[in-house]
């Protein structure tokens, strides 16, 4: 493997001073754009809120690129959107926006050739057109009936040239107008989770417990009269660091665990001779199969437990599971 060239701390201390001037730049944009929070972003929000068809982001360049992830930001947190090259728009792609939708377009210089052909277009078909340009005498921003600053005082780029800065504010104020939209909808994690399921955030929000848990003859179980001898038995061959205890009815009596094995064995308690019963966690946790794994999750940390039992509404055992299945599942 190439190794870069070793630099003098001088070198160093440069390199580190130049990337902190352009977080402090970027950084002195982003701030500027709380007063630009005001009734034109609202309205903008409006016309996205009651859009009967679909949020359509364009955007030519490095604005396309930021449009692109703000049409994605839109779309995952409940907001319909998608991404339209406003070059391909002319050559047939405009056909993908329809009277009932809404139209973002982004554009630093509300000037951009590609967009402002296809505005008439627009026009024609009577859609609400949004802008977001660090140029509000523009155009753009002159054609839309809502128009967004996102002007910056200076890119971070020393050449004033390559788009730093004034990609960053757009993107934030993408994120604002996602996350407002969201919250007014009353998005919910669940509904997050089901347009992301192949992702580790949908699997601990959309996996139950009834999902994972072990059930009929792999659940861990011995009988109070059971000695203790035998409830180790148990423990060790479901490999699940616990066994139920349940009465004589079926009915969970308690638990025992490795735990409560190590507690034993601080007793000086003859495993050979005691029962089950004289040992377990009576009153123990548990849970029901239709939790949230991730709910689960957090409960057995929070109580520092490796394992619990699963019951349903009559409070009848019905499964089992440790910290080792939700690893498993994707939950950890």
């Amino acid at each position: 493997m190439r190794q870069g060239k070793p630099i003098t701390p001088e070198e160093a201390g440069r390199l580190r001073s130049l990337g902190l001037a352009v977080i402090e730049t970027e950084a002195a944009a982003i701030s500027s754009l709380a007063a630009r929070i005001d009734d034109d972003f609202a309205r903008a929000c409006s016309y996205m809120l009651e859009c009967p068809g679909r949020i359509v982001v364009i955007g030519m360049g490095k604005s396309g690129h930021i449009g692109s992830k703000i049409a994605a930001t839109l779309a995952s947190t409940g907001s319909p959107a998608f991404f339209v090259h406003p070059g391909e728009a002319s050559h047939g792609d405009l056909g993908m926006i329809t009277s009932g939708d809404v139209v973002l377009a982004l554009s630093n210089s509300g000037e951009t050739g590609e967009l402002l052909t296809i505005l008439p277009l627009i026009k024609r078909l009577g859609v609400p057109l949004i802008s977001m340009t660090g140029n509000p005498g523009s155009t753009l921003a002159c054609e839309a009936e809502v128009s967004i600053d996102v002007s910056v005082e200076k890119e971070a780029c020393p050449l004033g040239l390559a788009p730093t800065s004034s990609t960053t504010a757009a993107l934030v104020m993408g994120d604002a107008m996602a996350i407002a939209l969201l919250e007014t909808r009353g998005f919910t994690a669940e509904d997050f989770a089901l347009s992301h399921p192949g992702g580790s955030l949908g699997r601990r929000l959309l996996l139950h417990i009834g999902n994972i848990m072990h059930t009929g003859d792999a659940i861990p179980k011995v009988s109070t009269d059971a000695s203790l001898n035998a409830a180790l038995i148990e423990m060790s061959s479901k490999s699940l660091g616990m066994t139920a205890v349940v009465d004589g009815q079926g009915d969970l009596a308690g638990i025992y665990t490795d735990g409560d094995l190590r507690r034993t064995l601080d007793h000086k308690v003859n495993i050979h001779e005691a029962g089950v019963s004289e040992v377990m966690t009576v009153n123990c946790k548990t849970v029901v199969p239709e939790m949230l794994a991730a709910e689960a999750l957090q409960l057995m940390e929070e109580n520092k437990i490796s394992g619990l039992l699963v019951v349903n509404g009559r409070g009848e055992l019905v499964g089992a599971f440790n910290m080792h299945d939700l690893l498993r599942a994707g939950v950890m």
